[in-house]
């Protein structure tokens, strides 16, 4: 469910907004245009909202300035304390994207840098469980590293290995890292339509409405 990772987040919980605003040169690619990936998702939600791994909080923020009603779920400890910290009015539960305290008519499902810590076959889990809690029409937007196919995964692996990028390789050979039609698989058979937009070298939107 994407809690093996948990000493992953433990690393990042200090460091991840040095390396979103990139002081971190291997993750720069990764996190580049951060500020507008993020104003993508919460642009795009409406109503009563969920978003998985608020982690330190910087999604979850714009989605409060959207005058959105936000419910924030984090599975690591350390992310929910910095979190909690920062947002002491708002509700922070611990939970993950498949076991998470169920609300009422949820709206719109979304994410950032987090969908990936699933296999595919939790994905697919997922998407059938939040087709469940979505409201009619609800939607999931989710910002995500995603490929166009395996071959294109496998050259940014080699890619980070001759820059000597040893912790990017590290995390996109270790984490659920899937392809677009993988993924388009998955969330039309759960009952959505989706669009894939691509945000940067890695990133792409993924928004899914409920039919």
């Amino acid at each position: 469910m994407g809690r093996e990772f948990m000493n992953i987040f433990d690393e990042w919980a200090d460091s991840y907004n040095d390396a979103v605003s990139g002081q971190n040169i291997e993750y720069k690619e990764v996190f580049e245009h951060y500020e507008e990936i993020l104003d993508e998702v919460a642009s795009k939600a409406k109503g009563k909202t969920i978003e998985f791994g608020v982690g330190t909080g910087n999604l979850f923020d714009k989605l409060i300035n959207y005058n959105l009603d936000v419910i924030g779920v984090e599975p690591n400890e350390k992310m929910l304390q910095i979190a909690k910290h920062r947002f002491p009015d708002e509700q922070i539960l611990d939970g993950d994207l498949i076991n998470f305290p169920k609300s009422d008519q949820i709206d719109s499902i979304v994410s950032s840098y987090t969908f990936h810590h699933l296999t595919d076959n939790e994905k697919q889990e997922a998407f059938e469980l939040y087709y469940d809690v979505l409201s009619h029409q609800g939607q999931v937007i989710f910002a995500d590293t995603i490929f166009q196919d395996e071959e294109s995964h496998q050259k940014v692996i080699r890619d980070a290995e001759e820059k000597g990028y040893s912790n990017l390789a590290k995390d996109l050979l270790r984490e659920y890292y899937t392809t677009i039609p993988k993924l388009e698989h998955i969330i039309k058979q759960a009952g959505f339509t989706v669009r894939f937009k691509q945000l940067n070298n890695f990133v792409w939107l993924i928004h899914a409405r409920k039919l």
